[in-house]
């Protein structure tokens, strides 16, 4: 995402950054351990992060946190106008490399697998953020499946990132007088004590992300 991925999708924020630049787990490294190196990981080591995260946080699992679980479920919609046609819009926006240099501190898009089935299109990435805290750069790696309805002008991701947090997505595309509306649903899971300002910063992240590729796709950069 900007997860990503957020991520294009979520981003790491910053009461979690507190939690990662000090204990710099698998999934967040500063860029002082890597001599300022931008790819803390090597593809390989992504996809492994990937995987394991799938089996064992089962981020792609949408059933509500369970009471007294010590996790809260917020689910929210945001909306945006955009001057251009549906299939334009939905291309330029279904592909998260578009969301680099728009979404917060998106920095590279890491994809392990990409196929079809039917007419939905899987694609299982890495959204690496690069998000200054306190002088350092810590990298955030946020893993992530997308799945593109291109018939159907929708498109689904569901993500995870340290330290624990969850989000689902369905991003539909309407026509209406003016353009293409662009509507994204947003689900995010996490602890109680992170749930408010994962949503806080998640829906202004979403936001920012709306406005830049509104410019892109309006001023004919993308």
């Amino acid at each position: 995402m900007n997860t990503i991925l957020r991520l294009f999708v979520a981003p790491l924020f910053a009461a979690a950054l507190a939690v990662t630049a000090l204990a710099a787990p698998v999934g967040a490294q500063t860029a002082t351990d890597t001599a300022m190196d931008t790819a803390t990981d090597t593809d390989p080591q992504l996809a492994a992060e990937w995987q394991h995260a799938w089996d064992t946080h089962k981020f792609y699992d949408t059933t509500p946190p369970a009471p007294g679980s010590g996790r809260s479920r917020v689910q929210t919609s945001i909306s945006i106008t955009i001057d251009a046609h549906p299939q334009r819009v939905f291309a330029v926006y279904s592909n998260l490399e578009n969301h680099i240099g728009r979404a917060a501190f998106l920095t590279r898009v890491v994809t392990h697998k990409d196929w079809c089935e039917g007419d939905t299109r899987y694609i299982n990435l890495t959204a690496i953020e690069e998000i200054p805290y306190e002088g350092q750069i810590v990298v955030s790696n946020t893993h992530a499946q997308q799945r593109i309805h291109r018939d159907e002008l929708y498109y689904e991701t569901d993500t995870w990132s340290l330290p624990g947090v969850v989000t689902h997505q369905k991003i539909v595309f309407t026509k209406v007088k003016g353009g293409t509306k662009v509507t994204e649903h947003l689900t995010f899971d996490a602890d109680d004590s992170l749930i408010d300002f994962v949503v806080t910063n998640g829906v202004a992240s979403h936001q920012q992300t709306q406005a830049a590729l509104k410019q892109a796709i309006e001023s004919g950069r993308l």
